[in-house]
Formats: C-alpha cells, structure tokens, sequence
C-alpha cells in the first residue's frame, strides 16, 4: 500500500484494487454515486488499514455548487444507508448521537454542529410518552469535546453515558482525512466499524470508540474536511509525471517531497478557504439525514414540535 493515509475505505480500495477478501457493490443514482464495501477477513482488514465490516461512501461532486436540491437527495441517500447499518434495520431502538471534535477549530467542528440540529427526544418519551398518540424513538445526543479542552478520554465519558442512557446503539459523527481534495465537501461515509477519534490527524493509539468499547453496535458518519499536505504533494508528482511522461523519477521525488515536508513542516493537514460554508453545509445535511434516519414515521410531527 503506498504510504498515504486516509480514512476512507473507499481510497484504501482504490490503493489496494485486487486485495482478497473484499466485496464491493458500486451504484449510480443520477449524478450520486454510492460504493458499498465490505471488509471480510483478518488479513483484508490488516492491508486495508481497516477494520472488519461495511463501509458506504456517497459521493456527490454537485454538493460544491451549493444546490439546495442535491442537499436534500444527498440527505434522503445518507439516510437509507444509515437505517440499513443501525440493528434491526433501524426500525426500533434508543440512540445516542455523538458530536465528536472540537467545535472551535472549523474543520473538526462537524460532529458538535451536527448535534446542535439532531432531534432530541428521550426527556419527551419520559415525560410526555403519548404526545405524538404513538410511541416515539428515544434519541439523546452530546458533544463531549476533545482531550485537549476537557482532559477526558472521549471514550471514558461515553461509556458513562451508555452505562446511564442504556442505547441500542451509537451513532457517531466526525470529521474525516481524505487522500483527495476533491472529496472534501462532496463525500460522506458510512460505516459500522466505529471510530478512532483523531486518527485522521495523526492521534495514533487512542481510544476507539467501537461495540467492543462501549458494549452496543456503533455507526460512524464522517466527512472528509482535510488532506494531509504530503498526500497532495505525492499527487501533484503524479500529475506531473504523467504530463512530462518522466515516470522513471516518480517514486524518488514522492519520497523526496514527504522527507522535505516531514523535516520542515512536520505532519501539516491542509483544508480549503472554504470550509466555514462547507462545514456548516455538510453539517445540516447529515443532521438532516440523522433525523429523518431515526424519526422517519413521524419526522414532520417531530420537527414541528420542537421548531
């Protein structure tokens, strides 16, 4: 595998076309595509970089434009996939949704902003049970925040949590690395994997918030709002290797170019000028997703009662 991080399954793949132990499904609806992959073995998983499970990734380049349109077929997308990986097929079940990242540094914000839109309802199912004349999905959410600022592991204060709330599963967003600028904005994943908080700008070794770490299944949805800077350098090589058909000095000056960026600028994360719009953007749409995910029968009642 070349040595380019990402946490897209999808880029892995890329990478890695002919690894056994993968399935892959691919479909196009109009200008969306949708990869569905499936890590299946032990030794897939290890070469991938990747645990064991589904990953779905819905990428739509029309998202850049800005469509209010394609926001909204992007959402019902995310929301289809999202209720195919929740136990039982989404049909039942408390959630607890979790903001991760740090909401004062624009491209980690996603989870805590996704949060603020995410339709809370557990203290309505407690005290106001028959309110919809139907039973209602038990949904809490919490931005638990980042090492950094609160001095917590997020998995210690998440275990809390379930311990208390009891869910039948977590729904996880975060913010996501890509291999690719072009992907930043038009491409969300999800996956029943869990998440490694941080491990998309190199915080190696923590604690990930999986079934096995906090004893209920764990969907994660990420965004990509990040490169790391040597893997637009190693691009950029490619590019003009094949424009000057010099391919002989290729792997050299990749190397040469992550040394010089490793030396100077140490592990750099580049995000677009940009990403103040596409943060906000990104994070009504997964909200928008999430909610309808876990109150579709009843969405519209919902969102009326606590507009």
């Amino acid at each position: 595998m070349e040595n380019i991080y990402t946490d897209l399954a999808r880029e892995a793949r890329e990478i890695n076309p002919s690894i056994p132990g993968v399935a892959e499904q691919n479909e196009t609806r109009e200008d969306v595509e949708i990869s569905r992959i499936e890590i299946q073995t032990a030794e897939a998983s290890k070469k991938l970089n990747k645990p064991i499970g589904r990953y779905v990734t819905i990428e739509a380049p029309k998202l850049a434009e800005r469509d209010t349109a394609v926001f909204q077929k992007v959402s019902e997308l995310i929301s289809e996939e999202l209720v195919r990986l929740l136990p039982n097929g989404g049909v039942e079940g408390s959630i607890l949704v979790v903001g991760l990242g740090n909401r004062f540094i624009t491209p980690d914000a996603l989870g805590p902003r996704v949060v603020e839109k995410t339709f809370v309802t557990r203290h309505i199912t407690q005290h106001l049970p028959d309110i919809l004349g139907e039973p209602m999905r038990s949904v809490a959410a919490v931005s638990p925040g980042v090492l950094g600022t609160t001095g917590v592991e997020t998995l210690e204060m998440l275990r809390g949590l379930v311990e208390r709330v009891k869910p039948s599963c977590v729904v996880a967003i975060d913010a996501l690395a890509s291999r690719r600028a072009a992907r930043i904005s038009t491409a969300v994943q999800i996956t029943d994997t869990g998440i490694q908080p941080g491990s998309g700008v190199g915080n190696d070794g923590r604690l990930g918030l999986t079934q096995e770490s906090l004893g209920v299944p764990v969907v994660a949805i990420g965004v990509p709002t990040v490169v790391l800077a040597s893997t637009i350098s190693q691009d950029t090589i490619s590019l003009i290797a094949d424009e000057t058909g010099l391919h002989g000095e290729e792997e050299k000056m990749k190397r040469l170019a992550e040394q010089v960026i490793s030396e100077h600028f140490g592990p750099m994360i580049v995000t677009p000028k940009e990403i103040d719009t596409i943060v906000t953007d990104m994070a009504g749409i997964l909200a928008d997703a999430v909610n309808l995910a876990l109150h579709k029968p009843y969405y519209e009642q919902v969102k009326e009662l606590l507009a």
